[in-house]
């Protein structure tokens, strides 16, 4: 392997000047979850903005140290079984930092955001890579229903647009993508309905919502001679924004996106996979199926607090791809069955039913534990994994199944979809 690290005399790769700290309470919190979560985006930072190349990458821990008005500081080490005290000690030339520079400088803390994705999206461009789009889509609410106990799925419509040669504008909304995510503005529905109503009371104005926004994967999109069609099932728990923004739709309602992040599923291509999906991210999972390439049927951990919740899969067809005609998918939400580990179409689906909400821990080792029992009675050898819970769970169960299945980070894709808060 060629060795990655510079000189001392380059160990702020970039850097040339003093940097301005940013002053925001938030930052310590940001860099934690960056750190986490984003572990994939800082390897891609160095891999498009410095001399370390895609093969190199393995073989290194990333960690984001500081975030300056101008851009971000990232430390690099090898990977060794000494501890990293030890290591700094005996090998210094083995951990160095790069200052990777946003595309602007931030003048003000909120525009963190905004250069952090257009630096994602500079990075995802030169490394020839989908990534992030800051764009505004708006969809016509057609229909509403249940396609399970707790899911209700929205009908939604996005009409051709003609030029005035008479031929169609072509849209960017994907067919045949899975976990392709759309960011909705719930506020953009708020506010019609506060300036639509007879009698205003500017004391309960429902536009000043808790929260904004809220993303939701678009579950199966298809082209009509009308235009696209389009799903996005929204899991309805509790007195939620979400849950009451998608409740209130009605039929000829318009719902507005604002940005769209597409899934991290390529590592899925080969092998034997293990995919893992609580409610949120099982419209990712059903569409994965539908449009799985891979020779080998993946193995399928659907976790739900309703035993009814798991009949979502039950008219998910692997490989059915995006010929879905005119199917009529309504399930009456009171009619209950029992639930079994059953297999579909050449998928096994393993059912956790935890009758309450449950996360962090405890439901990472009830998973792990499932997993490890299936495979004592079906020594299969799982190769890949993708999965998506929520973030507590996501952390613990991690290095479990890394450890269980002897897969190295990349091989390993569990990413956070929502927090408990």
């Amino acid at each position: 392997m060629a060795n990655i690290f510079l000189s001392s005399a380059h160990n702020t790769y970039g850097q040339d000047k003093p940097y301005t700290s940013l002053n925001t309470p938030e930052l310590n919190d940001i860099i934690t979850y960056i750190n986490e979560e984003s572990l994939d985006e800082l390897l891609g930072f160095l891999n498009a903005f410095t001399p370390i190349s895609t093969a190199e990458l393995d073989n290194i821990e990333v960690k984001l140290t500081t975030v300056y008005a101008e851009g971000l500081e990232l430390q690099v080490q090898t990977k060794n079984t000494e501890s990293p005290s030890t290591n700094a000690q005996n090998h210094p030339e083995q951990r160095q930092t790069f200052f990777i520079a946003f595309p602007a400088a931030i003048t003000h803390p909120d525009e963190l955001q905004i250069q952090y994705i257009a630096l994602k999206q500079k990075a995802d461009k030169k490394l020839g890579k989908k990534t992030i789009k800051l764009t505004k889509q708006v969809f016509d609410v057609q229909d509403s229903y249940r396609v399970s106990k707790n899911m209700l799925r929205l009908e939604l419509n996005m009409p051709t647009l003609n030029n005035t040669n008479g031929t169609s504008n072509p849209t960017s909304v994907p067919i045949n993508e899975a976990g392709y995510a759309y960011l909705f503005d719930l506020e953009h529905n708020a506010l019609i309905k506060d300036t639509t109503a007879d009698n205003i009371d500017d004391s309960k104005n429902t536009s000043r919502l808790a929260r904004s926004h809220c993303y939701y994967t678009l579950r199966k999109a298809w082209q009509t001679p009308a235009g696209i069609q389009a799903w996005v099932d929204v899991f309805l728990h509790g007195n939620t924004p979400g849950g009451n923004w998608a409740n209130s739709l009605q039929a000829g309602d318009t719902v507005v996106t604002k940005r769209e992040f597409p899934e991290k599923i390529e590592h899925l291509r080969d092998g034997q996979a293990l995919l893992i999906a609580d409610e949120t991210s099982m419209p990712t999972v059903a569409r994965l199926l539908e449009l799985w390439e891979n020779p080998t049927p993946p193995l399928v951990v659907s976790v739900t607090q309703n035993a009814a919740d798991q009949r979502y899969f039950d008219t998910v067809k692997i490989r059915s791809g995006i010929d879905i005609g005119s199917i009529n998918n309504r399930i009456d939400s009171n009619s209950e069955r029992t639930i079994k580990n059953t297999v579909k179409d050449n998928f096994t689906v393993l059912p956790i039913v935890t009758d309450q909400q449950c996360s962090g821990q405890h439901l990472a080792s009830l998973i792990d534990n499932t997993i490890g029992n299936y495979l004592i009675d079906q020594p299969i050898k799982i190769d890949k994994v993708w999965g998506a819970l929520e973030a507590s769970t996501v952390k613990a169960l991690r290095p479990m199944l890394r450890e269980r299945l002897d897969l190295s980070r990349a091989e390993v894709v569990i990413k956070v979809y929502w927090r408990q808060d």
